[in-house]
């Protein structure tokens, strides 16, 4: 499993002692801080370097946590923020203008920006280690008695360099990694008794895979389709498709076991990769390295993607955070595109149940800090009732994240369990549309500058006095990739949506070829149900 190495004793105890210390130090970001405060941002996203190569752009991912620098409007806060490659200037000076009632100099003077300089497809946090003197130079400008450390996700590489800089990390403990796998979901679900399909824990073999499949086949002989998921993956990059309808010479009751499976064997060739690059041999590569799951896809006429997302404090105890409707998309509407907060009235409070459940089991386990519950919602019509099953769950930071904690940070608002909705500081409910993946070969090419340019010429950017507008984020990815991420914020969902399909037809414009006809529609948001 990435990133699961277990330590020497001493080093193990020095951890979880470090860890004990953020019951002192950890501050709720709820509350307004006037402590002094150090905090080191690793925004490494240390996972499977194979399987985030998928995603395209990700080295500019580094950038999603920039929102953290809203953390400097405590003004007895200091943040060091470390990338693999710097950060252009103007993407720095646009979140730090974000700050509420904050002279800019002042937060300036409290930002650290460190760099490794190397764009190698490995963990930033790999990168640090491998650079003693950078390490050393983190630790000299702390003030380890005041400092934590913050991170995308937490490996052995995380826990090696919280011990290196003698600073607590607000964080998992590597050796629970488990419980945020797929088979590790299932296992929790299972045990906090919520929904879920029918399906396998995790096999390390192809030949292991064939004949999970085929139990899971004969245990639910109507099935039409099946998903199959790496252990680890990253917005849905790892799982794959298996249709069985084509194979119902070999169903249950009409062939032998032997004969299914060796039809299974077969059809693994011609699975629907959620990734256009992915092959079957590639895949199977990974099985003995990574895991392998495979469970029953779920049908109906309607489907929605919801997840709620949650917190363990330092002190066990569990939080709820959010609950969100994905945008996913994808060959079979498996990979993460975006996202809508809140998730829709008639199911949300239930996400909330189902999340606090599945926290209280991973409290018990020791697990610490963010982690995320991913379901499927489905109806066979509009006039029946949502029916959900839980499908994964995320122990990280993920992409419902840096929206939701943009929003709360620059409102001062607060999330209300008794509704789910967001509340501003006067009792306003405000919504967003959030994205990751607003990409168009017509960007490419567009610097930071230009799209500074664009949004101050257009007014799209976020207004502290209506508290509406639109945040961007991964402003690195657009000249190379033209990928952009941004987040719509509206006092209603209609106008979160105008909102962010404001920006789109705007860059259209902007981008748009001389002499082509002007655009006369705005693109709309992808579908928030599907048909499957």
């Amino acid at each position: 499993m990435q990133g699961l190495t277990f330590l020497p004793k001493a080093q193990d105890d020095r951890f979880h002692q470090l860890q004990q210390q953020l019951r002192d130090r950890w501050q709720s970001i709820d509350q307004f801080d006037r402590e002094e405060r150090d905090i080191v941002i690793v925004p490494s996203l240390s996972l499977d370097q194979r399987e985030l190569h998928k995603v395209k752009g990700v080295h500019h991912y580094e950038e999603r946590l920039l929102f953290s620098l809203i953390r400097l409007r405590n003004p007895g806060t200091r943040l060091i923020y470390i990338t693999s490659q710097p950060i252009h200037p103007d993407i720095i000076d646009y979140y730090l203008h974000l700050l509420p009632e904050v002279p800019f100099a002042h937060a300036r003077d409290r930002l650290l920006l460190l760099s490794t300089y190397d764009a190698h497809p490995k963990p930033l946090t790999q990168k640090i280690l491998e650079r003693p003197r950078l390490v050393e130079r983190i630790r000299q400008v702390l003030r380890p008695d005041r400092a934590y450390m913050v991170c995308f996700n937490s490996t052995s590489l995380e826990r090696e360099l919280s011990l290196q800089l003698d600073i607590p990390l607000l964080g998992l403990d590597p050796d629970l990694l488990y419980w945020g796998t797929k088979s590790g979901s299932r296992q929790a679900f299972a045990e906090a008794e919520v929904p879920h399909p029918d399906g396998s824990l995790q096999v390390w073999t192809a030949a292991e895979l064939v004949a999970v499949t085929v139990e899971l086949w004969e245990r639910q002989p109507d099935l039409r389709r099946m998903v199959v998921k790496l252990n680890e993956g990253f917005s849905g990059q790892g799982n794959a498709v298996l249709d069985l309808r084509p194979l119902q010479q070999v169903a249950p009751g009409r062939a032998s076991t032997a004969e299914r499976q060796a039809a299974i064997a077969q059809a693994f060739h011609q699975l629907s990769f959620q990734c256009d690059t992915e092959t079957w041999d590639n895949f199977s590569s990974r099985i003995p390295e990574l895991g392998v799951i495979v469970e029953a896809f779920i049908e109906g006429e309607e489907k929605r993607s919801p997840s709620v997302q949650c917190r363990i404090t330092p002190m066990g105890e569990v939080e709820v955070l959010s609950t969100h409707d994905q945008i996913l998309g994808g060959p079979d509407g498996q990979i993460f595109l975006g996202c809508r907060f809140p998730a829709d009235d008639s199911y949300r409070l239930a996400l909330q149940e189902y999340g606090y459940a599945v926290g209280e089991v991973l409290a018990e386990k020791g697990v610490l800090e963010r982690f995320s519950v991913d379901f499927m919602a489905v109806r066979a019509s509009s006039a029946e009732p949502w029916e959900l099953q839980a499908i994964e769950i995320n122990i990280r930071k993920g992409g419902t994240t840096h929206p939701f904690m943009t929003l709360k940070l620059l409102t001062g608002g607060r999330y209300d369990v008794k509704t789910g909705l967001f509340l501003n500081q006067h009792g306003t409910p405000k919504y967003y549309i959030a994205t990751d993946n607003l990409q168009s070969d017509r960007y490419f090419g567009l610097l930071p500058d230009d799209l500074m340019e664009i949004i101050a010429h257009h007014r799209l950017h976020y207004t502290p006095i209506t508290e509406t507008g639109s945040v961007f984020h991964i402003m690195g990815c657009l000249s190379e990739y033209g990928k952009l991420g941004l987040t719509s914020v509206g006092n209603s969902l209609q106008q979160a949506e105008e909102i962010y399909n404001q920006v789109i037809f705007t860059l259209d414009e902007e981008t748009r070829p001389h002499g082509e006809e002007p655009f006369h529609a705005v693109v709309p948001t992808p579908p928030l149900t599907w048909q499957g």
